[in-house]
C-alpha cells in the first residue's frame, strides 16, 4: 500500500479512490483514462502521479485497497458458525450493501477485474487477486455443500446467479439509477428464487 497516499485527509482520500474504482469499473483498464481519473476527483493530474506514479500504479493500489476493504467487511458480516450455502452468500451480500455505500463502484470494480484482459494489468494485481480469491473462498467454504443438491444444475443455479447480480449492478450504473439499497433488496430477491430452485 502506498504510504504517503494515507497521510491525505480522509475524503480526499475516498475522493480519488472513488474516482479511479469508477473509470476503471466502467472502462475496464485498457480503456480508463488518467483525464477521466483526475476530472472525477477534483484533482490535477501531476497529484495523481505524485502518488501513484502511472494509470498501472493506480490500478494496482485501488485494486489492493478494494480487496482488503472488502475481505474485511466480509470478515465482519459473515457468521463464523453459519453453515447454510445462501444464508452465508447474503450476509457477504449485506457487507457490500455497506461498501457500497462508501464506495459506490467498489464491487463493479472487483467483478470487472475478474473479466480484465490487458495483460499488464492481470500481473499488476495477480498475488493481491489470489489473496482476495482465497479470502471469498475461505467463508464460501464453510457452508455444509451436501446440504445443497450435488447435481450440476444445482451449480449452474449459482453460476446463474453470480452472473445475474453482476449484470443487474453494471446495468444500474450504466443507467445512472444505481441504488444501493434497492440492488441489495434485488440481489436477495434472486437468491431466495435460486435457494427455491435447488430445494
Amino acid at each position: 500500500m502506498n504510504a504517503k497516499f494515507f497521510d491525505l485527509k480522509q475524503d480526499k482520500q475516498d475522493r480519488m479512490i472513488n474516482a479511479a474504482l469508477k473509470v476503471f469499473a466502467l472502462n475496464g483498464y485498457t480503456h480508463a483514462s488518467t483525464d477521466e481519473i483526475v476530472k472525477e476527483a477534483h484533482i490535477s493530474k501531476g497529484l495523481l502521479f505524485h502518488y501513484f506514479e502511472s494509470k498501472i500504479g493506480a490500478y494496482a493500489f485501488v485494486y489492493d485497497y478494494a480487496a482488503r476493504y472488502m475481505a474485511l467487511e466480509f470478515s465482519t458480516a459473515v457468521d463464523p458458525s453459519e453453515t447454510s450455502y445462501m444464508t452465508i452468500r447474503k450476509q457477504m451480500e449485506a457487507a457490500k450493501l455497506q461498501t457500497l455505500k462508501n464506495y459506490p463502484y467498489m464491487q463493479l470494480f472487483l467483478s470487472r477485474c475478474e473479466k480484465e484482459t490487458c495483460p499488464e494489468a492481470l500481473l499488476s494485481i495477480e498475488s493481491n487477486r489470489r489473496a482476495y480469491d482465497n479470502s471469498v473462498g475461505t467463508f464460501l467454504a464453510r457452508a455444509d455443500m451436501n446440504a445443497l443438491k450435488t447435481n450440476d444444475k444445482s451449480y449452474r443455479y449459482l453460476k446463474m446467479l453470480d452472473c445475474t447480480l453482476d449484470a443487474i449492478m453494471e446495468e444500474k450504473f450504466r443507467e445512472d439509477s444505481f441504488s444501493a439499497d434497492e440492488y441489495y433488496s434485488e440481489a436477495i430477491e434472486y437468491m431466495n428464487i435460486v435457494e427455491g430452485l435447488m430445494k
